[in-house]
């Protein structure tokens, strides 16, 4: 895989800003603050990591973003235009694959494109292009049931590039895949989004994970949900996982979530006292 710069990203406005964003999900049982004041600007083409434990939010924050929740107050814009539902310009890749399993391969990745409206030849074109890129060309007329979990994620992420979205969101899309698949798509993802100039934020609980994937890795803490830090990683790609300074920075993001988690469950015990 090429290596890739990151300066190319530098002095580039933002196309997504989150600014004084706060989310309270109320119940009977009494209101949870899920995010607090979230701010953060992103640039086109940057690879973000929102890293963080369970409850941290990352996920609330992803789905708002994606338009499937709404902020209490406080916004997600992108391109300047407030966020307020889902749209085609924001693609998301699930954990679960969320696959249409009553459709091939071919006719999971050509969904949105027909429903575009494009014409029959535009759909072939962009169902190959993207079936070649995620390299899945030979088992375009497969069912979800027949392949590998590897397999559907490929699919899965084809199936948003297909339809000409312009920020990949993806909520810990490798968590239930084996280590040599997950190292493997790790380097298939930045091979894609290095081809297609992606805007991509992936949530992660994973810490080797986004030091391997990010250009910035947003660290959240929980209780609620805030950005603790925000690590622009300056290592060239590829990136090896046993250099020095791989592992230096390793420690450095652990030991921030390791503080993190000692804090929660400090207030919990003075709480609960």
């Amino acid at each position: 895989m090429p290596k890739v710069s990151i300066s190319r990203l530098k002095n580039a406005p933002p196309i997504l800003r989150v600014a004084e964003l706060n989310k309270v999900f109320k119940s009977t049982g009494g209101d949870t603050q899920a995010l607090d004041n979230i701010n953060l600007d992103i640039e086109k083409g940057e690879f973000i990591c929102l890293l963080g434990a369970s409850g941290c939010g990352k996920s609330t924050l992803l789905r708002i973003i994606a338009g499937f929740e709404t902020a209490t107050s406080g916004e997600a814009a992108l391109y300047g235009r407030t966020i307020d539902e889902p749209g085609p310009d924001r693609g998301i890749v699930f954990q679960d694959y969320a696959l249409f399993p009553w459709l091939t391969v071919y006719e999971n990745i050509s969904f949105g494109p027909r429903h575009r409206g494009l014409s029959s030849e535009e759909v072939r074109h962009t169902t190959e292009k993207f079936l070649k890129m995620v390299g899945l060309t030979a088992f375009s007329k497969h069912y979800p049931s027949q392949l590998s979990g590897g397999m559907k994620q490929r699919v899965a992420i084809a199936r948003v590039l297909a339809n000409d979205t312009d920020v990949l969101l993806m909520d810990e899309p490798f968590g239930a895949l084996d280590a040599l698949t997950r190292a493997k798509l790790q380097e298939e993802l930045l091979e894609i989004w290095e081809q297609t100039n992606l805007t991509v934020i992936f949530v992660t609980h994973s810490v080797e994970e986004a030091v391997v994937l990010a250009d910035r890795i947003v660290v959240m803490s929980a209780s609620p949900g805030r950005i603790d830090s925000d690590i622009t990683v300056e290592l060239p790609r590829p990136r090896d996982v046993s250099s020095e300074q791989f592992n230096a920075l390793r420690r450095t993001i652990t030991q921030k979530l390791s503080s993190n988690l000692g804090a929660v469950r400090q207030a919990k015990s003075i709480i609960s006292d």
